[in-house]
């Protein structure tokens, strides 16, 4: 795909927000769109997650799950690209479910939701998950919150590939091709320095892996 001139919408977390980086000049969605020519539009706001959560979040803002966000995002995309899921591991209350689950208050049945909604308001355009990043908890059954949860991270990872191969919506492993893993302490030291987020360099890498990706398309 040629991307010059396209218009991506980015729908994501807090490393979509650019937590972590220097200044937004160096934000991937900003370097894509100076390297390829293409318009991107970030809609990245921290602390929020693909399902709904049942109990209120301590900031308001991390409960304006990624499906109530679909109706605020321009209209005229090529290309919606979806990052998210490592705070639904992290701090969310939703239960992973099913495959059949059509429910925002599962991961599976919000990611049905989200692309349903997506593709009724973007037909045309071509629609891309990204998979969550490695980070250092991604292993553990206890959450951010002292919680108690039914999977690691690689779970939603899976439910991910799984809704998307449904749909025929590509997606962008970056778990399994990132480079990007803290339990390794170079890479933390030099990418990811509180295990999560990507820093200036680490956006750098996550910039080449998405246009490269795109170009597939």
């Amino acid at each position: 795909m040629e991307l010059n001139q396209k218009k991506i919408n980015f729908l994501g977390d807090s490393i979509t927000q650019g937590c972590g980086v220097d200044c937004p000049e160096n934000f991937f969605t900003a370097q894509i769109a100076r390297i390829t020519g293409a318009v991107c539009r970030n809609y990245g706001i921290g602390g929020t997650r693909i399902a709904r959560k049942t109990v209120p979040s301590a900031d308001p803002i991390w409960d304006r799950d990624y499906l109530s966000r679909v109706p605020e995002m321009d209209p005229d995309a090529d290309i919606i690209m979806v990052f998210g899921g490592t705070n639904d591991f992290g701090h969310g209350d939703a239960p992973l479910g099913t495959m059949t689950d059509r429910t925002e208050y599962t991961f599976y049945g919000a990611l049905h939701l989200l692309i349903l909604a997506l593709i009724e308001k973007y037909p045309a355009a071509q629609i891309v998950f990204m998979t969550p990043l490695h980070r250092l908890n991604e292993d553990s059954l206890i959450n951010d919150m002292g919680c108690p949860v039914e999977t690691t991270l690689n779970g939603f990872r899976h439910a991910i590939l799984e809704v998307c191969e449904y749909y025929s919506v590509p997606v962008l492993d970056l778990f399994a091709v990132s480079g990007l893993q803290p339990k390794v302490p170079v890479i933390q030291e030099r990418y990811m320095p509180d295990g999560l987020h990507p820093n200036d360099a680490g956006h750098v890498l996550l910039t080449n892996k998405i246009i490269g990706f795109l170009k597939t398309l």
